[in-house]
């Protein structure tokens, strides 16, 4: 395997996006890793660890190391990413590769500090950090240089980013602890609420992407759902509708809808001016959502698209932007050195 020099990296909550300079993203799998408790070895990572949630004996623990956008198990952390390095880029004694990693808007100095220092052991030479919102536009295919407001929304696992950009930086912005993880706990809730039903991660997770809905649907769909029945203890089966799912996701989606109503009110009129004319995007795997660009297109009154490829723009943004250092340097990178 031929050594990499530039990488890319979207360290999501849910998953994590490797995109190396003149190829693209070459990995996407989910920040999840499997380590047997009894002798601190890792058995998966990503997609094969995955599947094994919900679903390990006693000895064996399935984690996700990433919480609401920032690091929450530092050591398996630096292993996943490691492992990631290792798969997309190959090894050698004297190489390491320039990373950029993707970060939220709202993350502390402290937890700046630990994603550096996790990407630096993983085998990072040079490890720059970006603020995620600002990545997501790149990757959307906005020219965030001129002086013109864009305003982007990145909904991922772990936390909502709203950004208003101009001239290469950050004008205004939010971050929320809200996003596709509480999606799921929200669809897990109202299952326990409604139906006396107890289901896991993974079915939540499922009834969100098969039926789950942010506006009324033309037409209800519905599908099985099955679980454990909290009166008996036993295996049950319940019908449930888009309807009851959007009904459940009501509390996150106005929580989302009131960030972005925030950062509105806190934008210069010249560049609100802008955004009303050029619309909002939709970024992340939220935005995948049935209907959630009218649901906030609804509270705004602004137009609002889903990128292309939502879920790859952070990761295709590190990328680009690993292509012009120079020139963001300063107004949403920071450098490895020195800690604050």
């Amino acid at each position: 395997m031929a050594f990499v020099s530039e990488v890319g990296i979207d360290l999501g909550t849910a998953n994590v996006l490797v995109y190396i300079k003149n190829k693209g993203i070459v990995l996407n799998e989910p920040a999840v890793v499997a380590v047997n408790k009894d002798t601190d070895e890792i058995l998966a990572v990503g997609e094969e660890a995955r599947r094994m949630l919900g679903r390990t004996p006693a000895n064996i623990v399935a984690m996700r190391p990433l919480r609401d956008g920032v690091i929450s198990d530092y050591d398996i952390t630096e292993r996943m990413l490691k492992y990631f390095i290792k798969k997309t880029c190959g090894t050698g004694r004297f190489f390491r590769p320039k990373i950029m990693v993707c970060v939220p808007s709202g993350v502390t100095e402290v937890e700046k500090r630990a994603v550096r220092e996790a990407a630096t052991q993983a085998g990072g030479k040079d490890v720059f950090l970006m603020e995620e919102p600002v990545a997501a536009a790149i990757g959307a295919g906005l020219d965030i240089a001129q002086p013109d407001g864009s305003m982007v929304i990145d909904i991922g696992g772990g936390t909502t980013d709203v950004a208003v950009i101009s001239l290469g930086g950050i004008v205004a912005s939010t971050s929320v602890k809200m996003a596709g993880d509480k999606f799921d706990d929200a669809i897990i809730k109202y299952m326990r609420k409604a139906h006396k039903l107890y289901i896991g991660e993974r079915t939540g997770e499922e009834l969100k992407k098969t039926i789950g809905t942010a506006y009324p649907r033309e037409e209800s769909v519905s599908m099985e759902c099955r679980g454990r029945d909290l009166i008996t203890g036993l295996p049950k089966t319940v019908i449930v509708t888009s309807e009851e799912i959007m009904k459940a996701l009501d509390e996150p989606l106005h929580t989302i809808c009131e960030a972005v109503h925030s950062v509105l009110e806190k934008t210069p009129p010249e560049l609100a001016a802008d955004i009303s004319n050029s619309g909002i995007v939709l970024t992340g795997g939220g935005a995948l959502l049935h209907g959630i660009d009218k649901r906030i297109a609804e509270r705004t009154g602004i137009d609002v698209r889903i990128a292309e490829d939502p879920t790859s723009c952070v990761a295709v943004g590190t990328g680009k932007a690993l292509n012009a250092l120079e020139s963001l340097e300063g107004n949403s990178l920071n450098r490895k050195a020195p800690y604050l």
